[in-house]
């Protein structure tokens, strides 16, 4: 078992070269963070690049560093072409060291991604601290880096797919991930990314990574020890002072006997630790891992926070979606969370493949009986048919799937619900409801985000109760009229009769009730900002 460094970084004076590593990080990428952890601990000098920086500066830093390897991070297959301008941009400047590339869409579509992007020499399959390193080596000795497991390259323009590497078994051999990357903060409280498994055991038909981690060779579902997950927290606490941590598993484990022991186990460590007195942190599950005993439990030891994928409130839309979960299940887990405490956040499609007018109805039904009551805002999305998913492969054997790699699409199979969405989607956007950086929906899971916050990590500040009675009765107004826009879209693309909502009216109706969040906001939070401040100086 090799040693782990935690992602210290070695001097540089002795460093073995430079490697530049380009991503997003504005969501803390632990993927490039463990990337960059290994290629330290093996001695190399890692500089990390956010690809939201400006495309001038990325070039700068790229030149200032002469890497061995420029390595780019894909999350999101959509961006494919923006990673490729700055990749001919990198050219034109006369950077020719070895650009690689991983990620879910690179790793199930290689030659796609080859092709799309020529200025890349080679993709990094899967999994990559292994590969990565192995052929930063390859690059600095001279050795035939294309016969390397794990990498692809175009030869001749032809595919050259090496063996598969294996999964990395034992994840604890991995160093803690770097974090090159600011926290997120509430009120002062900072938060960072964690991770305490990989893989998924689920097979969503709209979902890349179960795909990702089976097209692998290895264990589909590894998980990290306890005791090492409680090492890394204390440690982000003691010396980043991270009071919130976001786990980030794909789907957090608690279903069935085995990883409800492992997180049974967890909380126990939290309390012997006594991060369970000075830390709080969110997961991401399915609904139907959610039960009162265990959840109470994670409650108590600072689990304040659950993130579940219902997608959708139809029967027919969760069988499309092969989520192998039903509408009553999703409705138990949202009472049982609202029940003991916890706040709740959702993901939700209110079209997908199968959708008809009726599931769009049970579907705002379905988000009335769960946000009718202000605890969060509503928000939905149309299902995507992202490459690597097996309702993507469905969508075209049935000729269905149009658009490209980076904007996927599909027909409906009733025409009128095409001008639907299109219309919706537009309302939406040009309101500023749904989609941006300062929508209203955003804004408001933020407000609730950070009640939730402020009521686990500060002292008991005034008038709480009230503001939060507040804050939910703006948010269930805005719940209401969203919901009836689309049920009022629905019936007259369905019908051909009646009017659509005035857009212009529906901003300055989002423009309101975001103004008076904020200032209901601004106003709890002034009048006790002395106990506030009071509370972080004790704190840091």
């Amino acid at each position: 078992m090799a040693p782990l460094m935690d992602g210290l970084a070695p001097n540089r004076e002795a460093s073995r070269g430079v490697v530049v590593l380009i991503g997003f990080q504005k969501i803390g990428n632990l993927g490039i963070g463990y990337l960059s952890a290994v290629l330290r601990r093996a001695g190399f000098d890692v500089r990390v690049v956010d690809i939201e920086g400006s495309p001038a500066d990325i070039v700068d830093r790229v030149i200032a560093g002469r890497p061995v390897l420029v390595g780019f991070s894909l999350i999101f297959q959509y961006y494919i072409r923006r990673y490729g301008d700055l990749m001919m941009r990198l050219r034109a400047a006369g950077v020719d060291c070895h650009f690689t590339m991983g990620g879910h869409y690179p790793s199930l579509n290689p030659q796609q991604t080859l092709e799309a992007v020529p200025e890349l020499d080679s993709v990094v399959q899967f999994e990559g601290e292994t590969t990565l390193l192995e052929l930063v080596e390859a690059l600095l000795t001279g050795e035939n880096w294309r016969t390397l497991n794990g990498v692809i390259h175009l030869e001749d323009g032809r595919c050259v797919v090496n063996k598969a590497r294996r999964l990395t078994e034992d994840l604890d051999t991995l160093p803690f991930p770097d974090r090159d990357f600011a926290p997120t903060e509430i009120l002062g409280r900072r938060g960072m990314p964690l991770l305490a498994s990989r893989g998924c055991a689920r097979t969503c038909s709209f979902c890349s990574i179960h795909t990702f981690y089976r097209t692998a060779p290895g264990k589909v579902v590894r998980l990290r020890k306890t005791t090492e997950v409680i090492r890394e927290m204390r440690q982000l606490n003691e010396e980043r002072g991270i009071a919130i941590f976001l786990f980030q598993d794909d789907d957090f484990p608690l279903f069935g006997p085995k990883w409800r022991r492992w997180a049974n186990d967890l909380v126990d460590e939290l309390h012997a630790s006594g991060l369970s007195r000075k830390v709080i942190w969110k997961i991401n599950c399915r609904a139907d891992a959610v039960e009162p005993e265990l959840l109470g439990r994670m409650r108590d030891a600072g689990l304040y926070m659950v993130y579940m994928g219902l997608e959708s409130g139809d029967e027919q839309g969760l069988i499309t979606l092969n989520k192998e979960i039903t509408v009553a299940q999703n409705l138990a887990a949202v009472r049982m969370l609202k029940s003991i405490g916890i706040r709740f956040e959702y993901g939700f499609m209110l079209l997908d493949p199968s959708s008809t007018f009726d599931s769009v109805r049970a579907n705002v039904r379905f988000l009335r009986e769960i946000v009718g009551d202000g605890c969060a805002a509503a928000t939905f999305c149309k299902m995507l048919p992202y490459d690597g998913t097996p309702i993507k492969e469905a969508l075209a054997a049935s000729g269905r799937l149009k658009g490209d790699v980076c904007a996927p699409d599909y027909d409906f199979l009733d025409p009128r619900l095409d001008d639907f969405y299109a219309e919706l989607a537009r309302v939406v956007d040009v309101t500023g409801w749904v989609h941006g950086p300062r929508a209203l929906t955003l804004q408001l899971g933020w407000a609730h985000t950070e009640l939730a916050v402020i009521r686990s990590l500060f002292p008991r500040l005034r008038g709480t109760d009230d503001y939060e009675q507040e804050l939910r009765r703006l948010t269930a107004q805005s719940n209401a009229r969203l919901l009836e826009v689309v049920e009022t879209l629905a019936g007259v693309h369905e019908t051909g009769r009646g009017t659509s909502p005035d857009p212009e009216a529906l901003r300055g109706y989002c423009s309101e009730i975001l103004a008076r969040v904020l200032a209901e906001r601004n106003d709890f939070v002034g009048g006790n900002e002395a106990i506030l401040l009071e509370a972080l100086e004790v704190a840091a």
